[in-house]
Order: C-alpha cells, then structure tokens, then sequence
C-alpha cells in the first residue's frame, strides 16, 4: 500500500535537523505541503516542494509561536491536518546537581511545547468539527522517549518531561477522538545532535541502526488516513523494528483484612513481597530497552 498524504497540511516541529527534518521531508515526499519549525536558522525549505513548504521560526514554547504555526497552515495552505510535535532540548545532571533553570528549560520544551500545540491543533479541530457537524480528519504524533520508562538517571527533568508527553497524548486520544482526531506517541532510539553524545558517533561501515531514516516512515504512516484505527498509543521504534508498548499493568495486589490497613499488617504483607528486592529493582521499562530488530 502507498501512502497518499496529498493535500493534507502538516506542522513539524525542530525540523531544522534531525528527526524533525526527516520526518518533514518524509511527510512531503508523501504529498503533504509541510510548515516547519524551528528555534535556529534552517536551510530546509529548499529540500522541500516549492509551494508546498513554509518556515515559521521560534521557540515552541512561546505560545505566539504555537498560534502561528496554526495559523500558517491555515492561511498558507487552507488548513491543518496533522502535528507532528519533535521539538527538544537537553540539560542533562544529576538530581542532586540540577539547577531550577535546568529542570524548566527541559519541562517548558519538551511538555509545555507539546501542550500549546496540542491545545490549539485540539482546538481547531473541535471547532471544525462543530461547524461541519461531523469528524474532521486530525492526526497528532508526539515524540516521547525511552528516558521516561526507564528513569534516566542524569536526565530527571527529560524523564519527567517525556513521561508527561505520553499522558498528554493518552488524554488528548480520548478528548479529541469523536472529532475525528487520532494522537500517538512514538519512542524514537535515533542518533541526532541532541543524542549523539548518548550514542556516540554512526559507524564508519554499513547502514546506521539509530538512523533517522528507521523513524520518518511510521510518522508518515500515524499521518495517514492509513492508521485510523491507532488511537492513544505508544510505539517504540528504531533500527527496522518497531513495538506497541502497553500500558502499566499490575504486579500484584494485597487486600486488608479489616476495614482498613494497618501500618502493621503493612509492613507484613509489602515486606514479604519484597523480600528478596534490592535497591535497583524499580518501576521501570528496562525490558523495553533491550528489544533488538530480529536477525
């Protein structure tokens, strides 16, 4: 099957390089016309269509800016179809050695950036929606990462950021679906500026496993009339392989045998449970991380 994104109109943010740039250009080579975002000077427009690509720079955090990129769809290209929200930064410390202004810079990126655009797209849709008295097509893709799952120590403030994208998504799926509106979020492994020094450099020999190219094609796809039916998920992707994460289940459950607990019987029944646990064992995805494409 081919996917067609011919006239929809997407927004992609941080498109400047990156996962941003490859999926612009992938939602393009679709068909799309693109507006592209980003917080630095970006010579992408001129890989893409003419006539079908506009550049609206600034911080996603900056809610005039959100208002602009909704607006630009609109007033460039009729409307707005599809979001992908890619937008990053990193400040990478430990707990302990993390400064206010890094734990805000990271938050208002990363989630604040996702909400405003969220919100407006959300918006837009609703009140096309009510003005045509049926769906309307919408798609949202947001752009979480393995941190969250995995409680990145040096990175608390990413962590505590992507693991809030993944709820806003879940929230945005079941508030905007009788619109019309479809949100996903992806788990991208992928080497880019902002993870490199995670990953280091791409190998001198043979295709790159953490290239963005792995990535580019399930966000054209999430954007196509194609993946109606995903809603409200969470796909891990990298290196040909991607895998449907699912939601927390539960490890086990104990009941009070009166009314109400005791710190007592507590203490009993939490401590024989984890009896045998050490420090390390945590509520956390490690399995996740370790799934490889096969063969």
């Amino acid at each position: 099957m081919s996917i067609d994104l011919s006239g929809l109109v997407a927004v992609v943010t941080g498109a400047g390089s990156g996962l941003g740039r490859a999926e612009a250009l992938a939602l393009a080579a679709a068909g799309a016309s693109v507006v592209v975002n980003d917080v630095a000077a970006t010579d992408i427009l001129d890989e893409l269509p003419a006539g079908r690509a506009a550049l609206v720079r600034g911080d996603v955090s900056d809610a005039a800016v959100a208002r602009e990129l909704v607006d630009t769809a609109e007033q460039r290209f009729g409307g707005l179809d599809v979001v992908v929200n890619n937008a990053g930064v990193v400040r990478d410390r430990m707990l302990f050695s993390m400064s206010d202004e890094e734990w805000d810079a990271v938050v208002r990126v990363h989630l604040r950036g996702h909400f405003l655009l969220c919100r407006n797209a959300g918006a837009y849709w609703r009140d096309k929606s009510k003005a045509t008295g049926g769906p309307v097509y919408g798609r949202l893709i947001n752009t979480t990462s393995e941190a969250w799952f995995l409680g990145a120590v040096a990175q608390p403030n990413y962590a505590a950021a992507k693991a809030g994208i993944v709820a806003l998504t879940v929230a945005a799926a079941r508030g905007l679906s009788r619109y019309g509106v479809r949100a996903n979020a992806i788990c991208p492994r992928a080497r880019t500026a902002m993870t490199e020094p995670v990953y280091g450099p791409p190998p001198t020999d043979g295709p790159d496993p953490l290239g963005v190219e792995h990535v580019a094609p399930l966000v054209a796809y999430l954007a196509s009339p194609a993946a109606d039916r995903i809603n409200g998920q969470v796909l891990f992707v990298h290196g040909g392989m991607v895998a449907v994460l699912s939601p927390p289940t539960v490890a086990a459950r104990f009941d009070a045998d009166g009314p109400v607990w005791t710190a007592d019987d507590l203490a009993k029944t939490l401590g024989d449970h984890f009896a045998d646990a050490t420090p390390d064992d945590v509520f956390t995805g490690r399995e996740i991380s370790l799934l490889e494409r096969k063969g």
